[in-house]
């Protein structure tokens, strides 16, 4: 299988590089690309060493199977065009209501990969979690309503953010004031109760992200 990885420097594509890494998935030729700023790095995978290529420049149609981890304009932008030459899996939220683009979670409903018109979407990472639990306990008991809360990491807004809590962590623990520039509240030793921004029904759109695809499913 050639693979290629779209947004390979990102904090999603390198979690993609450690978890294929891990796995026993056989990739035959792996292919790294990233924003022209990115261009010309190196990233290591199983001893080997890749050299990053260029979004602006690269050739979709080097790999069989392209995953996008590069966020929602990015894909808005390129996996339209790419799907023309490879199949794509898309990991930003761009794609996964319109209605002609499957939505998967294997483990729940790998059947719908039949047509793909190869664009696939996967869903926000809070839902995935919560919908391979319900999908067993639904199909014996047909769940009517469900209670959710969840805690989720910096790490998910990006690295910036992640440079945020860090350096608050530090200013918290010096003594020193601390200023919010990425967060509403302080983050550093924090909890805030919100997830993104708030739509005019009051909830935020992270919330809606659970609500919706899982009608999906």
């Amino acid at each position: 299988m050639n693979l290629a990885i779209i947004g390979a420097t990102g904090n999603v594509g390198r979690k993609i590089l450690e978890v294929l890494e891990k796995s026993e998935v056989a990739v035959d030729n792996l292919i790294l690309v990233a924003s022209k700023k990115s261009e010309g790095k190196k990233i290591f995978f199983k001893k080997k060493e890749f050299i990053i290529e260029s979004l602006a420049e690269y050739d979709f149609s080097r790999a069989e199977f392209t995953i996008f981890a590069a966020g929602s304009e990015i894909a808005k932008e390129w996996v339209t065009i790419a799907s023309k030459k490879t199949i794509v899996i898309d990991n930003s939220s761009f794609f996964r209501m319109e209605k002609d683009i499957p939505l998967v979670v294997p483990e729940v409903n790998a059947s719908v990969l039949k047509e793909h018109n190869n664009i696939i979407s996967n869903p926000n990472c809070s839902t995935i979690q919560m919908v391979l639990v319900l999908k067993p306990l639904h199909d014996k008991y047909r769940i009517k309503r469900v209670v959710v809360s969840t805690y989720q990491a910096v790490s998910g807004a990006g690295k910036v953010p992640m440079d945020e809590l860090f350096s608050q962590s530090k200013d918290y623990l010096q003594g020193k004031k601390i200023i919010s520039k990425n967060f509403t509240k302080q983050i550093a030793f924090n909890l805030i109760p919100h997830i993104d921004v708030f739509s005019k029904d009051g909830y935020t759109k992270e919330e809606l992200k659970m609500i919706n695809e899982t009608k999906k499913f």
